[in-house]
């Protein structure tokens, strides 16, 4: 609520000398962006605000309510955040599902106002696969109340206490308990029945986590390094940026309303290192490490989304702020966008269709009235980034700049866990380092802190053995999948099991001398990225050579990362998910380098 306040303790900085032997060059090639003559085309009326403080919450004004989607409607019959500030929560748990379902504004509760809980119904039918050799049944499960919780859990750093809470949580639900690493550096755990919710939001408080404002109109989780403070090659921690904007997001977890009523999700991101593990291009807001003045601070990049009708690079908005404006500037671009951004077609109310219709220049100039001193420097050129850097590889053992201490880097594959999973990589994270897990991007977690006497030990373990290997095959360590339909409503097809199933017999028909990145996501809402990836496959319906109506995919090709980042482009529509496997075989011989098994060892 705009009456809370919260003095936030800038960060420590790095020294000025870190800076002295890095090598500096220019930002990465952006996409091409309105011209600023176009802001001041902007008819005066534009620039009113659209939302008005009400109670405490941020409101729609009446004269901007014609035409807006279903999901603003939804907003503004029950403001979704008293669900939790005035305990809303409590009562509808105690509601029996039978009797939430027979009334409009219950049933929108569970399916949409929940998210800003971070609960996500499990509405339409959904399907698991269990495959069986080379068949795949498909099991229908109606949805039985359950739900998913989405965490919120900056930089991807978590501790073994709060590991070990959520897999008790999920351990209660039996086979429909889970918990995957999601593309967000983020924990999400699925099974979540109603009334076990506000015990469980108790019991996230209690070991430092919330899921407050982790889902719809809400700002995502504040992506960082992985590496943050361990990097020997790192040009800042991320750490202390990503706790902070994160504490401002959620007003230290009881609920920031000032940014509640977004248009639409937005993702923000803090970059630590030259291999930009963070993504940051995709991203609505990113800070670009960046000296000014020999004062050290960040380039700002923004609009960077992915959706369903379009997908687009983040661009440079010509800004630098210092350090300690992380805060302040974040601030004001929410505003921006909370005030401005419009309501109508879901699929056109992300923030970059606001900096189309402003001009960049337009929009800069909207932050700038927003900041505290209305003051926004220009950005710095260069900046702190190498643009010839070869991304590293994080998996498996590496030292730390911490003398004497190592980092193990684990696959996950798919980032799917268990609840005796989340308990053995807790007690592997106690026993060999100290106490601490990092999740990242990949769906992969990182241990810490590990005392190099203690590796070999570690390496031995049974976990790392058989489940979770810090070398895994070169096709596995790029494997991404979003949840898919065995528990996502939006999904159209399986992905999870799917995708290692074909990586494995993709393995077995060609040999690779290095990663290649391969993605998939259930729907053309792309949680799996697939514009990002070497190969990407995003779930669609299609038919089989007879006609047949089946699961299949688009197929992208040409995703890139770090600094010559690049989306991918459609290479094929409409593939049947049973002809993927010579497909990808003939996509990794052809432009990839893999080479045919059978031409390698020779025909029996």
């Amino acid at each position: 609520m705009s009456s809370f306040s919260v003095r936030f303790l800038a960060p420590p900085l790095p020294s000025s000398n870190q800076f002295k032997t890095s090598k500096l060059c220019a930002a990465p090639a952006q996409t091409a962006v309105p011209p600023p003559s176009e802001a001041a085309e902007i008819d005066a009326l534009r620039l009113e605000p659209r939302v008005e403080e009400r109670d405490g919450y941020w409101v729609l004004k009446e004269k901007f309510r014609q035409g807006i989607n279903p999901s603003e409607k939804v907003k503004l019959e029950k403001e979704p955040m008293k669900l939790f500030i005035e305990n809303g929560i409590d009562e509808l748990s105690k509601i029996p599902l039978e009797e939430i379902e027979k009334l409009k504004l219950t049933k929108d509760d569970i399916d949409v106002r929940l998210k800003w809980l971070g609960l996500f119904h499990r509405r339409k039918h959904q399907y698991e696969f269990h495959y069986l050799g080379s068949t795949a049944q498909s099991l229908a499960d109606k949805s039985d109340g359950r739900f998913m919780m989405r965490l919120k859990l900056p930089n991807g750093v978590t501790t073994s206490a709060q590991t070990r809470y959520l897999a008790s949580v999920i351990r209660q639900y039996g086979k429909e308990g889970c918990a995957d690493v999601t593309t967000r550096q983020n924990w999400q755990i699925r099974g979540v029945v109603l009334p076990d919710v506000p015990k469980i939001l108790k019991g996230l408080a209690e070991v430092g986590l919330t899921s407050l404002q982790s889902g719809m109109d809400n700002v995502r989780n504040p992506v960082g390094n992985p590496l943050a403070g361990i990097d020997p090659q790192e040009i800042v921690d991320t750490r202390p940026y990503c706790n902070l904007l994160s504490q401002f997001i959620t007003a230290n977890s009881l609920g920031n309303t000032a940014f509640t009523n977004l248009p639409r999700k937005w993702n923000v991101c803090v970059v630590g290192t030259h291999d930009l593990f963070e993504h940051p291009h995709i991203n609505d807001l990113a800070y670009m490490p960046a000296t000014k003045d020999g004062r050290f601070g960040f380039n700002l990049l923004v609009g960077g989304f992915f959706s369903p009708k379009r997908c687009a690079e983040a661009i440079p908005l010509d800004a630098w702020v210092p350090a300690e404006d992380v805060i302040p500037v974040c601030k004001a671009v929410l505003e921006a966008y909370r005030d401005l951004g419009t309501r109508g077609n879901r699929q056109k109310t992300r923030m970059m269709w606001l900096i189309d219709e402003m001009g960049v220049e337009g929009f800069r100039s909207e932050v700038l009235k927003r900041m505290p001193e209305q003051e926004l420097e220009r950005s710095s050129s260069p900046d702190l980034l190498q643009k010839q850097w070869e991304r590293r590889d994080y998996l498996g053992v590496h030292p730390q700049k911490q003398e004497g201490l190592s980092f193990v880097g684990l696959h996950i594959p798919v980032g799917r866990v268990q609840a005796d999973d989340m308990d053995e990589l807790a007690r592997l994270a106690d026993e060999y380092g100290s106490g601490e897990l990092r999740l990242t991007v990949e769906q992969n977690i990182i241990i810490t802190n590990i005392n190099n006497s203690k590796l070999e030990a570690l390496l031995n373990e049974s976990l790392l053995r058989d489940r979770f290997s810090p070398e895994p095959p070169l096709l596995m360590k790029g494997l991404v999948a979003c949840t898919g339909n065995q528990f996502c409503g939006q999904a159209i097809i399986e992905t999870k099991a799917r995708a290692l199933k074909i990586t494995e017999e993709v393995q077995r028909q060609v040999s690779v001398t290095r990663p290649v990145r391969m993605h998939w996501t259930g729907c053309p809402n792309t949680c799996g990225q697939v514009q990002v990836a070497d190969i990407g496959f995003m779930g669609c319906m299609t038919r089989d050579e007879n006609g047949k109506v089946c699961e299949g995919v688009d197929v992208f090709l040409g995703g890139r990362i770090g600094s010559d980042s690049h989306l991918g482009d459609v290479y094929k529509k409409s593939v049947p998910c049973k002809d993927l496997v010579p497909l990808v075989v003939d996509i990794l011989v052809d432009h990839f380098g893999a080479v045919r098994r059978e031409t390698e060892e020779g025909e029996d």
